[in-house]
């Protein structure tokens, strides 16, 4: 396929319009990676092509899969396990504190293929074994994405040998799955029972997800210009609960904003508290 750079100069403003990713003026070899095989098979030669295709049929589908394409990611369970530590021992014991009888709301913002959100739920179960009765009201967590393939995928919660061999230590395992086949497993309904996933747009407005006690939002600003990175923040403080926790990729900082969140030192680890 061909990538001139006037072709990939549109396919960069496509992408930023759609979904707020800013690529690289080096990324042409990721583009031709993810969308290589779709453009042949809709017989399409260039990026500039492809960008006249989509603007001319802006609800045909093929929209949706190539930021389905160039959106998709493989992830990790228990990304950089302090999160998801913090989290059992200081975030929900605080929340129960102060909110005696509420129900608690988890965000799991750009939830890929799932594994954020499924080790969320882990945790709280592992909290709760050791907490018996305290999380009276049960959790909620809301799990979104841009990609529609990759949610559907996500709902069955099954993955194979490889996605699971990322992460997932052999007793958690087989605690919370059930093999489903050679090198195939399932995550436990009452596991995924927490879970809701909805495709959504981090660029779209937030108010029909309601409140948050938590927002999960790891690994994504990074892709994202400072402008649009800034908004976004800003959209999810208004999502938290005031004293609400933000939690960010290990790479990731909240630089700015001090009217709206807070640093809070965690061993290890930063979280951002909402003001």
């Amino acid at each position: 396929m061909s990538t001139g750079n006037l072709d990939f100069e549109q396919f960069r403003v496509f992408l930023e319009k759609a979904c707020g990713i800013l690529l690289g003026e080096n990324k042409q070899y990721l583009v031709s990676s993810r969308l290589n095989k779709l453009m042949e098979q809709q017989g399409i030669k260039s990026l500039g092509e492809l960008v006249q295709r989509i603007q001319a049929q802006p609800r045909g589908g093929l929209r949706e899969q190539v930021v389905d394409a160039m959106t998709t990611n493989e992830t990790l369970w228990f990304r950089d396990t302090y999160p998801f530590e913090v989290l059992k021992s200081k975030v929900i014991p605080e929340f129960i504190k102060n909110n005696p009888g509420q129900r608690l709301r988890i965000w799991s913002a750009a939830c890929s293929s799932g594994q954020e959100p499924y080790s969320i739920s882990m945790s709280i179960d592992e909290f709760e074994r050791t907490n018996l009765g305290q999380l009276k009201m049960g959790a909620q967590i809301v799990a979104t994405d841009l990609s529609g393939a990759m949610l559907n995928n996500c709902k069955t919660g099954e993955y194979d040998s490889l996605a699971i061999a990322r992460g997932l230590s052999q007793e958690r395992l087989q605690r919370y799955f059930d093999t489903k086949g050679p090198g195939r497993w399932a995550v436990k309904s009452p596991i995924r029972s927490r879970v809701e996933f909805r495709s959504y747009n981090l660029l779209d407005s937030y108010a029909p997800l309601g409140k948050f006690d938590i927002v999960f939002c790891r690994n994504v600003l990074i892709y994202f210009s400072a402008q649009v990175k800034k908004d976004i923040l800003l959209r999810i403080h208004s999502t938290l609960k005031p004293g609400g926790y933000l939690f960010l990729g290990a790479s990731e900082a909240l630089n700015g904003l001090p009217d709206h969140y807070q640093m809070v030192q965690c061993s290890p680890g930063i979280i951002y508290q909402a003001k």
